[in-house]
Protein backbone atom coordinates (compact mmCIF):
# COMPACT_ATOMS: atom_id res chain seq x y z
CA UNK A 1 0.00 0.00 0.00
CA UNK A 2 2.67 2.49 0.99
CA UNK A 3 4.83 1.51 -2.00
CA UNK A 4 2.03 2.23 -4.46
CA UNK A 5 1.35 5.59 -2.85
CA UNK A 6 5.02 6.60 -2.94
CA UNK A 7 5.36 5.66 -6.60
CA UNK A 8 4.31 8.65 -8.78
CA UNK A 9 3.54 6.35 -11.72
CA UNK A 10 0.88 4.55 -9.64
CA UNK A 11 -1.11 7.80 -9.35
CA UNK A 12 -1.49 9.34 -12.83
CA UNK A 13 -3.94 11.94 -11.55
CA UNK A 14 -1.39 13.34 -9.13
CA UNK A 15 1.23 13.45 -11.87
CA UNK A 16 -1.13 15.34 -14.19
CA UNK A 17 -2.08 17.76 -11.43
CA UNK A 18 1.59 18.42 -10.64
CA UNK A 19 2.31 18.99 -14.34
CA UNK A 20 -0.61 21.41 -14.61
CA UNK A 21 0.59 23.30 -11.52
CA UNK A 22 4.06 23.70 -13.00
CA UNK A 23 2.57 24.87 -16.29
CA UNK A 24 0.34 27.40 -14.52
CA UNK A 25 3.30 28.71 -12.55
CA UNK A 26 5.34 29.14 -15.74
CA UNK A 27 2.44 30.89 -17.49
CA UNK A 28 1.96 33.24 -14.54
CA UNK A 29 5.68 34.01 -14.52
CA UNK A 30 5.62 34.74 -18.26
CA UNK A 31 2.66 37.08 -17.87
CA UNK A 32 4.38 38.85 -14.97
CA UNK A 33 7.53 39.42 -17.04
CA UNK A 34 5.41 40.64 -19.96
CA UNK A 35 3.52 43.03 -17.69
CA UNK A 36 6.76 44.47 -16.30
CA UNK A 37 8.12 44.86 -19.83
CA UNK A 38 4.99 46.72 -20.96
CA UNK A 39 5.19 49.01 -17.93
CA UNK A 40 8.81 49.85 -18.65
CA UNK A 41 8.10 50.48 -22.32
CA UNK A 42 5.22 52.81 -21.47
CA UNK A 43 7.39 54.72 -18.99
CA UNK A 44 10.13 55.14 -21.60
CA UNK A 45 7.60 56.23 -24.25
CA UNK A 46 6.08 58.78 -21.84
CA UNK A 47 9.54 60.17 -21.07
CA UNK A 48 10.41 60.52 -24.77
CA UNK A 49 7.02 62.11 -25.51
CA UNK A 50 7.48 64.65 -22.71
CA UNK A 51 11.00 65.38 -23.91
CA UNK A 52 9.71 65.92 -27.45
CA UNK A 53 6.84 68.20 -26.40
CA UNK A 54 8.71 70.49 -24.02
CA UNK A 55 10.86 72.17 -26.71
CA UNK A 56 8.19 71.85 -29.42
CA UNK A 57 5.60 73.72 -27.34
CA UNK A 58 8.10 76.34 -26.22
CA UNK A 59 8.03 75.33 -22.58
CA UNK A 60 11.82 74.96 -22.79
CA UNK A 61 13.99 76.83 -25.26
CA UNK A 62 14.76 74.47 -28.15
CA UNK A 63 18.26 75.99 -28.35
CA UNK A 64 19.01 74.42 -24.98
CA UNK A 65 16.96 71.20 -25.14
CA UNK A 66 16.86 69.45 -28.49
CA UNK A 67 13.87 67.14 -29.02
CA UNK A 68 14.67 63.43 -29.29
CA UNK A 69 13.72 63.42 -32.98
CA UNK A 70 16.62 65.80 -33.72
CA UNK A 71 18.90 63.84 -31.41
CA UNK A 72 18.05 60.63 -33.29
CA UNK A 73 18.95 62.35 -36.58
CA UNK A 74 22.28 63.47 -35.08
CA UNK A 75 23.02 59.91 -33.97
CA UNK A 76 22.12 58.61 -37.43
CA UNK A 77 24.53 61.11 -39.03
CA UNK A 78 27.26 59.98 -36.64
CA UNK A 79 26.88 56.37 -37.70
CA UNK A 80 26.50 57.32 -41.35
CA UNK A 81 29.83 59.14 -41.53
CA UNK A 82 31.57 56.55 -39.33
CA UNK A 83 32.51 58.94 -36.51
CA UNK A 84 30.32 57.06 -34.03
CA UNK A 85 32.49 53.94 -34.20
CA UNK A 86 35.65 56.01 -33.72
CA UNK A 87 34.35 57.63 -30.53
CA UNK A 88 32.68 54.48 -29.20
CA UNK A 89 35.81 52.42 -29.87
CA UNK A 90 38.06 54.90 -28.07
CA UNK A 91 35.75 55.03 -25.07
CA UNK A 92 35.38 51.25 -24.99
CA UNK A 93 39.13 50.67 -24.97
CA UNK A 94 39.69 53.14 -22.14
CA UNK A 95 36.79 52.06 -19.95
CA UNK A 96 37.17 48.29 -20.38
CA UNK A 97 40.96 48.38 -19.99
CA UNK A 98 40.66 50.46 -16.83
CA UNK A 99 37.87 48.29 -15.48
CA UNK A 100 39.80 45.04 -16.02
CA UNK A 101 42.90 46.45 -14.32
CA UNK A 102 40.80 47.75 -11.43
CA UNK A 103 39.04 44.39 -10.99
CA UNK A 104 42.32 42.46 -11.02
CA UNK A 105 44.00 44.82 -8.55
CA UNK A 106 40.92 45.21 -6.34
CA UNK A 107 40.35 41.46 -5.98
CA UNK A 108 44.04 40.75 -5.30
CA UNK A 109 44.39 43.51 -2.70
CA UNK A 110 40.97 42.73 -1.21
CA UNK A 111 41.87 39.09 -0.70
CA UNK A 112 45.14 40.08 0.91
CA UNK A 113 43.52 42.55 3.31
CA UNK A 114 40.50 40.38 4.03
CA UNK A 115 42.48 37.17 4.62
CA UNK A 116 45.43 38.54 6.61
CA UNK A 117 44.14 40.66 9.49
CA UNK A 118 47.58 41.94 10.40
CA UNK A 119 48.15 43.26 6.88
CA UNK A 120 44.78 45.00 7.05
CA UNK A 121 45.64 46.66 10.37
CA UNK A 122 48.87 48.03 8.93
CA UNK A 123 47.64 49.09 5.49
CA UNK A 124 44.05 50.14 6.28
CA UNK A 125 44.88 53.73 7.36
CA UNK A 126 46.66 54.34 4.05
CA UNK A 127 43.77 52.89 2.05
CA UNK A 128 41.23 54.88 4.03
CA UNK A 129 43.15 58.06 3.25
CA UNK A 130 43.61 57.33 -0.44
CA UNK A 131 40.00 56.33 -1.09
CA UNK A 132 38.86 59.79 -0.05
CA UNK A 133 40.81 61.35 -2.92
CA UNK A 134 38.67 61.85 -6.00
CA UNK A 135 39.93 60.51 -9.30
CA UNK A 136 39.21 63.91 -10.83
CA UNK A 137 41.41 65.64 -8.25
CA UNK A 138 44.25 63.28 -9.18
CA UNK A 139 44.00 63.91 -12.90
CA UNK A 140 46.75 66.59 -12.88
CA UNK A 141 49.01 64.13 -11.04
CA UNK A 142 48.33 61.40 -13.59
CA UNK A 143 49.06 63.85 -16.39
CA UNK A 144 52.38 64.84 -14.82
CA UNK A 145 53.54 61.24 -14.45
CA UNK A 146 51.87 59.62 -17.47
CA UNK A 147 51.42 62.48 -19.92
CA UNK A 148 48.24 63.46 -21.74
CA UNK A 149 47.96 60.24 -23.72
CA UNK A 150 45.91 57.11 -23.12
CA UNK A 151 47.78 56.04 -19.98
CA UNK A 152 46.55 58.95 -17.86
CA UNK A 153 42.94 58.46 -18.99
CA UNK A 154 43.02 54.75 -18.21
CA UNK A 155 44.65 55.51 -14.85
CA UNK A 156 41.67 57.70 -13.89
CA UNK A 157 39.27 54.89 -14.72
CA UNK A 158 41.38 52.42 -12.73
CA UNK A 159 41.43 54.68 -9.69
CA UNK A 160 37.66 55.26 -9.73
CA UNK A 161 36.77 51.60 -10.32
CA UNK A 162 39.35 50.10 -7.96
CA UNK A 163 37.75 51.08 -4.65
CA UNK A 164 34.32 49.42 -4.91
CA UNK A 165 35.99 46.17 -5.99
CA UNK A 166 38.50 46.38 -3.13
CA UNK A 167 35.96 47.17 -0.42
CA UNK A 168 33.45 44.56 -1.54
CA UNK A 169 36.16 41.91 -1.82
CA UNK A 170 37.36 42.63 1.72
CA UNK A 171 33.78 42.47 3.01
CA UNK A 172 33.09 39.25 1.09
CA UNK A 173 36.20 37.51 2.39
CA UNK A 174 35.47 38.55 5.98
CA UNK A 175 31.87 37.35 5.79
CA UNK A 176 32.77 33.80 4.77
CA UNK A 177 31.43 31.47 7.46
CA UNK A 178 34.24 30.30 9.70
CA UNK A 179 32.83 26.79 9.87
CA UNK A 180 33.50 26.30 6.15
CA UNK A 181 37.17 27.19 6.58
CA UNK A 182 37.54 25.06 9.71
CA UNK A 183 35.95 22.05 7.98
CA UNK A 184 38.34 22.37 5.04
CA UNK A 185 41.33 22.64 7.38
CA UNK A 186 40.20 19.65 9.41
CA UNK A 187 40.31 17.60 6.21
CA UNK A 188 43.87 18.68 5.51
CA UNK A 189 43.17 21.31 2.85
CA UNK A 190 46.02 23.64 1.99
CA UNK A 191 45.82 27.42 2.26
CA UNK A 192 45.70 27.67 -1.52
CA UNK A 193 42.83 25.19 -1.73
CA UNK A 194 40.88 27.03 0.97
CA UNK A 195 41.42 30.39 -0.74
CA UNK A 196 40.42 29.24 -4.23
CA UNK A 197 37.81 26.55 -3.48
CA UNK A 198 36.19 27.79 -0.28
CA UNK A 199 36.70 31.51 0.26
CA UNK A 200 36.50 32.68 -3.36
CA UNK A 201 33.16 30.99 -4.19
CA UNK A 202 31.66 32.14 -0.89
CA UNK A 203 32.84 35.72 -1.39
CA UNK A 204 32.03 35.84 -5.11
CA UNK A 205 28.54 37.37 -4.81
CA UNK A 206 29.90 40.29 -2.83
CA UNK A 207 32.85 40.66 -5.21
CA UNK A 208 30.58 40.77 -8.25
CA UNK A 209 28.50 43.48 -6.60
CA UNK A 210 31.67 45.54 -6.37
CA UNK A 211 32.47 44.80 -10.01
CA UNK A 212 29.08 46.09 -11.13
CA UNK A 213 29.57 49.26 -9.09
CA UNK A 214 33.01 49.61 -10.63
CA UNK A 215 31.45 49.39 -14.10
CA UNK A 216 29.27 52.41 -13.32
CA UNK A 217 32.18 54.34 -11.81
CA UNK A 218 34.35 53.59 -14.83
CA UNK A 219 31.87 55.33 -17.15
CA UNK A 220 31.69 58.39 -14.88
CA UNK A 221 35.47 58.68 -14.69
CA UNK A 222 35.80 58.04 -18.42
CA UNK A 223 33.64 61.05 -19.32
CA UNK A 224 35.74 63.35 -17.14
CA UNK A 225 39.00 61.94 -18.52
CA UNK A 226 37.90 62.39 -22.14
CA UNK A 227 36.86 65.96 -21.57
CA UNK A 228 40.48 66.93 -20.90
CA UNK A 229 43.24 66.38 -23.41
CA UNK A 230 41.37 63.93 -25.66
CA UNK A 231 40.75 63.96 -29.41
CA UNK A 232 38.27 61.09 -29.52
CA UNK A 233 35.74 59.36 -27.33
CA UNK A 234 32.13 60.00 -26.40
CA UNK A 235 33.09 62.38 -23.58
CA UNK A 236 35.26 64.43 -25.94
CA UNK A 237 32.51 64.47 -28.58
CA UNK A 238 29.92 65.67 -26.06
CA UNK A 239 32.09 68.51 -24.75
CA UNK A 240 33.27 69.53 -28.21
CA UNK A 241 29.66 69.69 -29.46
CA UNK A 242 28.72 71.89 -26.51
CA UNK A 243 31.64 74.24 -27.14
CA UNK A 244 30.68 74.61 -30.82
CA UNK A 245 27.00 74.95 -29.83
CA UNK A 246 25.93 71.87 -31.76
CA UNK A 247 23.27 71.07 -29.20
CA UNK A 248 21.61 68.08 -30.93
CA UNK A 249 25.07 66.52 -31.33
CA UNK A 250 25.78 67.18 -27.65
CA UNK A 251 22.64 65.30 -26.63
CA UNK A 252 23.52 62.58 -29.12
CA UNK A 253 26.82 62.08 -27.26
CA UNK A 254 25.00 61.99 -23.93
CA UNK A 255 22.50 59.40 -25.20
CA UNK A 256 25.29 57.25 -26.63
CA UNK A 257 27.12 57.44 -23.31
CA UNK A 258 23.97 56.31 -21.50
CA UNK A 259 23.49 53.40 -23.91
CA UNK A 260 27.16 52.45 -23.59
CA UNK A 261 26.86 52.45 -19.80
CA UNK A 262 23.73 50.30 -19.99
CA UNK A 263 25.55 47.80 -22.20
CA UNK A 264 28.44 47.60 -19.74
CA UNK A 265 26.02 47.04 -16.87
CA UNK A 266 24.05 44.44 -18.81
CA UNK A 267 27.23 42.59 -19.73
CA UNK A 268 28.30 42.51 -16.09
CA UNK A 269 24.83 41.30 -15.08
CA UNK A 270 25.06 38.40 -17.54
CA UNK A 271 28.53 37.56 -16.23
CA UNK A 272 27.22 37.62 -12.67
CA UNK A 273 24.36 35.25 -13.51
CA UNK A 274 26.72 32.85 -15.27
CA UNK A 275 29.21 32.79 -12.40
CA UNK A 276 26.50 32.39 -9.75
CA UNK A 277 24.45 29.67 -11.42
CA UNK A 278 25.42 27.36 -8.57
CA UNK A 279 23.40 29.53 -6.17
CA UNK A 280 20.25 28.89 -8.20
CA UNK A 281 20.90 25.16 -7.97
CA UNK A 282 21.36 25.37 -4.21
CA UNK A 283 18.15 27.37 -3.82
CA UNK A 284 16.19 24.83 -5.85
CA UNK A 285 17.64 21.90 -3.91
CA UNK A 286 16.95 23.65 -0.65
Amino acid sequence: MSDSMSDPMSNPGAVRESSHSVQRARTASSFARLYVGVERSLALAAFLLLWELLPRLGVVNAAYLSPPSQVALAIARLFENGDAWTHIGASAVRSISGLLLAVAGGIACGFLLGWFKRVERVVDPVFQLLRQVSAFALFPVFMLFLGIGESSKIAIVVWAAFWPVLLNTIAGVKQVERVLIDCARSMGASQRFIATKVVLPAALPQILTGVRLAGAYSITALVAAEMIGARSGLGFYTLNSQETFQIPDMYAGIVLLAIFGLLINQGLSILERQLLRWRVGLAQNG
